[in-house]
């Protein structure tokens, strides 16, 4: 499949589970403790799936075609998203403490709010300017060879099945909370 078609369609999944992690906090933070147990099971969706998956696909892969054929990193859209990838990485962090301090509505909410806001401005962007712009400097034959590569990058970075098994929680994760 061609490489941005993927991370198109991974968005949709990272939006999908952002969603439902708003969803889940609320209800965590209302006291149920079901709910309490699933948050650190969506945050490792976020940190597996959005992050070390969907974010090392862009960063080792489609990013540095991208500078290659011409897209500045430096003070240039790549730059931008690159920032905004350790931004959100921080985010990730402060949720995950937040969560070990037993903190549903506190530092957990806020952080959740920093996060979601900035993903969601920064998938708009890649979609309606970084992508295209891809697609038009490397050209459907070097996106399609590049969908190969980032099939392998999955298979190493998350291993088999999981991709698979991180997709199967989310939907349980809708059924049980009414997301979708």
């Amino acid at each position: 499949m061609n490489a941005i078609h993927t991370l198109e369609h991974e968005h949709e999944a990272i939006l999908f589970g952002i969603g439902l992690l708003e969803k889940v906090s609320v209800v965590a933070a209302a006291g149920d403790a079901r709910a309490k147990a699933d948050l650190p099971e969506l945050l490792r969706f976020l940190r597996g799936f959005a992050d070390t998956c969907h974010h090392g696909k862009e960063e080792g892969l489609l990013f540095p075609a991208m500078e290659a054929a011409g897209v500045p990193k430096v003070d240039g859209p790549l730059g931008v998203m690159l920032e905004e990838h350790e931004e959100g990485r921080s985010y990730l962090k402060g949720m995950s403490a937040a969560l070990s301090a037993a903190d549903y509505g506190g530092a957990f909410k806020r952080n959740l709010t920093a996060y979601a806001t900035l993903l969601r401005a920064h998938i708009d962007k890649e979609n309606a300017i970084l992508f295209p712009l891809g697609s038009q400097i490397l050209g459907s034959d070097r996106l399609e060879r590049m969908g190969a590569d980032f099939d392998a990058f999955e298979a190493d970075v998350m291993g088999k099945g999981e991709h698979e098994r991180l997709h199967a929680m989310l939907e349980e994760f809708s059924m049980r909370y009414g997301q979708g």
